[in-house]
């Protein structure tokens, strides 16, 4: 199964997919560590683009193909990206679940957004303007919603278990 977080920065989408992923062990692929080391490796500080994403979507195939769950973690901010994970899921007959993190509190996603630490090396976290500035697309298709300003992270991972049990 492919389990697709998406989120803008801040929204706690990190913290639900991290212990998810330890709860089914499953492969984890966070695209916050993606892009870092290709920054690291090629000694730049820049825009990714779609890179890391095509990283992404490649282990993602991967490790589908052998049998494995796997989440990803990903802003995932525009309709092609979305298209795109779950094209990875469809091409090889696998199951998914698109899963949106937001935070309708705005002084609660603010106030992550600005005390928030890095937990990449080196990796430099957005900050409140980028965020609330950033291109994100309304979703057109039917997905999980989990609104962490009024559920725990261990609250947000029982509904997507749940949502899996009823769905599979």
């Amino acid at each position: 199964m492919l389990i697709i977080f998406s989120g803008l920065p801040g929204s706690g989408k990190s913290a639900i997919a991290r212990i998810l992923a330890k709860q089914l062990g499953a492969v984890y692929l966070r695209i916050d560590t993606i892009e870092q080391a290709i920054r690291e490796t090629e000694n730049e500080d820049n825009d990714m683009g779609p890179t890391g994403y095509f990283v992404a979507y490649a282990l993602a195939r991967e490790n589908l193909r052998i049998g494995l769950t796997v989440i990803t973690d990903s802003v995932n901010p525009m309709q092609l990206t979305r298209d795109a994970y779950r094209d990875v899921a469809l091409s090889g007959s696998t199951q998914f679940l698109e899963i949106e993190v937001i935070c309708s509190d705005q002084t609660e996603h603010r106030s992550r957004v600005e005390n928030r630490k890095t937990d990449i090396q080196g990796l430099d976290l957005p900050d409140w303007e980028a965020v609330i500035n950033r291109e994100y697309e309304q979703w057109d298709r039917d997905h999980l919603i989990l609104d962490s300003s009024k559920l725990s992270v261990s609250q947000s991972v029982e509904k997507v278990i749940e949502a899996i049990r009823q769905a599979y």
